[in-house]
């Protein structure tokens, strides 16, 4: 197994990572009852998507002797209805790396584009990415 879940009434729910014990606490959002007080189940796919592009992104980083330490990303999540689904995810990468080639930047990019969590999803979820390199 990989988690345990736990229903906590009130439209929450606690995660435990079994091999680390960690936890995450999910709250509905608020245009769907919850108090948002909390990553909502949807907000942590979206999440997950851009952990795992640069997660992937940083394995390759490490191959090619690049240090990616503090790029950030700015996830945004996009609901539809009818079916209530995410229908997009929109990340923006900010990478302070300096001195990456074009070659290496495309390597990268490649690399986060075919993370598991994108492989993961429907094909339908419009997964919208851009890398902002600084130079």
């Amino acid at each position: 197994m990989t988690a345990s879940i736990r229903y906590q009434g009130q439209l929450r729910t606690e995660a435990v990572h079994l091999y680390s014990n960690m936890t995450i606490q999910t709250d509905a959002p608020l245009d769907n009852q919850g108090l948002a007080q909390r990553f909502s189940p949807t907000d942590l796919v979206a999440t997950a998507l851009g952990s795992c592009m640069m997660t992937i992104m940083g394995i390759k980083a490490r191959d090619l002797n690049i240090d990616l330490t503090d790029t950030k990303i700015e996830v945004k999540k996009i609901m539809a209805s009818d079916p209530r689904r995410i229908s997009a995810v929109e990340l923006t990468f900010h990478l302070p790396t300096k001195g990456v080639s074009q070659k290496d930047k495309t390597i990268l990019e490649n690399a986060a584009k075919h993370c598991p969590v994108a492989k993961s999803l429907h094909p339908d979820l419009v997964q919208a990415v851009v890398f902002n390199w600084a130079d």
